[in-house]
């Protein structure tokens, strides 16, 4: 149990004294960059999906690459 108290005494030195917190400017932006990253992310994703996947409808002539290898089989 004395481990236990240790860990939890060491833990919470640790996360007070010595890890460096940013400030809140820091903070507002690295938010902004992950948020545009993510939404670039997205996007390309949606893109490749568009392209790639399976979009269009019954007698459409494009189905995308992935529409292509599930009517090959």
């Amino acid at each position: 149990m004395s481990k236990v108290k240790e860990y939890i005494s060491e833990t919470v030195t640790e996360m007070v004294h010595r890890v460096t917190w940013p400030t809140w400017k820091e903070l507002q932006s690295n938010t902004i960059i992950v948020v545009i990253a993510s939404v670039l992310i997205a996007l390309s994703i949606f893109v490749m999906d568009f392209v790639f996947g399976i979009n269009g409808g019954k007698d459409s002539l494009w189905k995308g690459l992935l529409g292509f290898i599930y009517k090959s089989f």
